[in-house]
This record gives C-alpha cells, sequence and structure tokens, in this order.
C-alpha cells in the first residue's frame, strides 16, 4: 500500500522526538542474528495505527473539531503523527499513537471514559462524523528507531504483505531494499512497523519527502541505479501484495 499523508498537526512534521538509528557494519553480523532467530520484541513498546473514514460532508468539521480538542487526548499519551490521506483513500485521517506496553494503553483508555471534557467536548460530537475506524498493534523493527524530519514535507506509507515466517523469511532482502532507497538521499526513513494485531505478515514503511515533486523525481532516479533494482527483485520473493498511500503537508 502506498499512502499519501497530509500532516494535519506541526506544520508537516511529526510529533516523536527519538532520532533514528542504524547500525554500523561492525555490530551487522550479530544484529542479523538476532533479528532471524531472537524474540520478535525485546521491549514492551508498540505503536497503534488507527484509521478513521469520515462522511465526506463532515470532513471540515471533524479537521476543526479535532485541531481544537486533541491537547485532551495528548495529554495522556504520545501522538507520533496525525495525518489526512491525500493519496490512496479519500476522505480518511490517520494517525500513530506510542505506547510503553499494554498495561498503559488499558491505563491511558480507562482514564479517557472517565474524562467528561474528553467526552462531552469531543469523542460524543466525533463519533457521528464517522463511516469506520480501524486500528493496528504494529512494532518498529529492531534496526530502526522512529526518526524525526528537521522541516515540513510529504509523507508516503508503504505497506508490504509477505509469505507466512516472518522476519527470518524476509527480514535480510527487506532491510537491504529499504537501506538502498536511504541510501539514494531522496528520501527519509521515519520508521519500519510490523504488524503484530491486525492483518498479520504486514509491514508498513513510513517515508518523508520535501514535497510530491521531489519524491516523484528522486524515485524514479532510484530506479535508474542498478543497486536499487537488485535490492527490490530480492525482496519481491517473498512479498505478496504492496500497497502505497500518500499523506501531505496541509
Amino acid at each position: 500500500m502506498m499512502c499519501s499523508l497530509r500532516s494535519f498537526f506541526a506544520k508537516g512534521k511529526l510529533a516523536s522526538t527519538a532520532a533514528c538509528a542504524w547500525r554500523d557494519p561492525a555490530g551487522l553480523a550479530q544484529m542479523r542474528a538476532t533479528y532471524a532467530t531472537g524474540q520478535r520484541q525485546e521491549d514492551t513498546t508498540f505503536y497503534e495505527f488507527r484509521t478513521y473514514t469520515v462522511k465526506p460532508a463532515m470532513m471540515s468539521d471533524f479537521m476543526k473539531l479535532t485541531s481544537e480538542n486533541i491537547h485532551m487526548r495528548t495529554a495522556h499519551s504520545e501522538l507520533v503523527g496525525y495525518w489526512t490521506l491525500e493519496f490512496g483513500g479519500l476522505n480518511k485521517v490517520f494517525h500513530i499513537w506510542k505506547y510503553d506496553s499494554f498495561a498503559q494503553r488499558a491505563a491511558v483508555r480507562a482514564k479517557l471514559a472517565q474524562d467528561r471534557d474528553w467526552l462531552d467536548k469531543y469523542l460524543l460530537k466525533m463519533l457521528p462524523m464517522l463511516d469506520k475506524q480501524d486500528n493496528e498493534v504494529t512494532y518498529l523493527v529492531p534496526w530502526c528507531k522512529v526518526q524525526k524530519p528537521e522541516t515540513e514535507g510529504v509523507y508516503e506509507l508503504v505497506s508490504f504483505q509477505f509469505k507466512p515466517g516472518g522476519p527470518a523469511v524476509w527480514g535480510h532482502a527487506f532491510r537491504a531494499a529499504i537501506s538502498t532507497h536511504v541510501n539514494t538521499g531522496y528520501t527519509k526513513l521515519i520508521g519500519v512497523f510490523n504488524t503484530e494485531y491486525g492483518l498479520l505478515n504486514q509491514v508498513h514503511v513510513l517515508w518523508w519527502n520535501e514535497n510530491a515533486d521531489n519524491r516523484a523525481a528522486g524515485r524514479h532516479r532510484a530506479h535508474e541505479d542498478a543497486r536499487v533494482v537488485a535490492a527490490d527483485w530480492k525482496q519481491l520473493l517473498p512479498l505478496t501484495k504492496q500497497k502505497i498511500s500518500s499523506r501531505g503537508k496541509t
């Protein structure tokens, strides 16, 4: 899936303050062994992806209401980013929430259920505006942390559906393909997320680009690079489906 995202808050920037850390080559052999045969997730931190389909006639009202009241929600847990879909879906918003554990998420949900301001000023007004709600629980892959762009831009969510087997089957080739795109310099990796609850064997890759035209030009140049083409072909072996959606700045 490729999804174009339009950032709803922070002028196109993600709310997260974490930095991306790519392991150096000296630790690559040890990291590969952990990635292929170790535990799937070494800590309890996870990211909840939420997608809301808004009634077309209510989209402007929904965005205004959310912009005015989102501070009541972010007081309880960390918002990584909030976007509207530009390409790959219409009248949808997409947001990512970070939790340290499932216990924390349960506690946050319990507090929100007792927060009369949140319920009366936002939730009870917002819910009738929606046609559908979806969510997924994801973990970051072991070799990347969430990155924060320094300037405004547009975001792209690329979703991959792999054959069963997990990182032991697709991990090495997929990481190599992602790395070749990062190394071209035309785009910036925000995070790579592996689905735990939701559609299984699915991986989401969130990218940042300066603008949509730079993204298109950079992608065309990248696919003339033999290293990128070779890495992409290798990752296709365990791949069953791919979809792209785009989200841009407001």
